[in-house]
């Protein structure tokens, strides 16, 4: 006796999906990263505008209220990167390609920000690489024009 005797007929056989490839795993995880950092730092910021001394606290309310809503940004790219969504590329590039400014700026500033720099370039150099490979760009379901 087969196995395909014990099969009904009527029950669809599961569909597979092709692996994930390893680099979508990889910008995933690298762009959560950064979407975790900008958080992390918002809650700094906010956790100092209310209850440390800046010098301004509403303006550290502020930036650190903003840096936690631009988090969102890169943490649902990284979702819909796992999940092999062709929109989240968009998110993913748009989060490397701003954080391009911030690695020159911290580059250019003096002590224990210049190794955050070099850190950070790594990390978007290395997103921004895989994002715009045509493999990563065919794992994605996106089609090239032409």
């Amino acid at each position: 006796m087969s196995t395909e005797q014990n099969t009904p007929a009527s029950t669809p056989l599961p569909r597979l999906e092709p692996a994930k490839p390893s680099r979508i795993t990889l910008v995933a995880a690298l762009t959560a990263l950064e979407g975790a950092a900008l958080a992390i730092g918002g809650i700094y910021m906010l956790v100092m505008g209310l209850l440390g001394r800046p010098e301004s606290p509403q303006q550290a309310e502020t930036g650190g209220l903003t840096l936690i809503a631009l988090a969102v940004i890169p943490l649902a790219a990284a979702r819909g990167l796992l999940r092999r969504r062709s929109w989240s590329r968009g998110p993913a590039l748009i989060t490397q390609i701003i954080a391009l400014p911030v690695v020159w700026t911290l580059l250019r500033s003096h002590g224990v920000l210049i190794p955050a720099g070099i850190v950070l370039a790594a990390v978007s150099l290395t997103a921004l690489f895989q994002l715009v490979r045509p493999a990563t760009i065919e794992a994605l379901g996106i089609r090239r024009p032409g």
